[in-house]
């Protein structure tokens, strides 16, 4: 268990294995839930996607072919599971 102390701004710092431990890097977010009695959850906040972010992701993929509808939505699965495992 890790002891933090609170700082007279009410503010905290994890050490660096917590933040490992959870998978947070430096300038991500983090999300915490409190709960009842006491108790809060603190998790790494995943990243909302956007349409924006899909802007090219059939870029060099088609040589002027038309795509069909199965193979748009292939590569915009394979797009968003590479940014979902911080490959983008």
């Amino acid at each position: 268990m890790s002891t933090l102390t609170v700082t007279s701004r009410g503010q905290v710092t994890f050490r660096r294995e917590v933040l490992q431990h959870l998978g947070i890097k430096p300038g991500e977010k983090v999300e915490l839930d409190l709960l009842p009695d006491g108790r809060a959850e603190l998790r790494a906040a995943k990243p909302k996607g956007s349409f924006r972010e899909l802007r090219g992701v059939l870029k060099d993929r088609t040589n002027g072919a038309r795509l069909s509808i199965e193979e748009i939505n292939e590569a915009i699965a394979q797009r968003g599971a590479a940014a979902g495992m911080g490959e983008e």
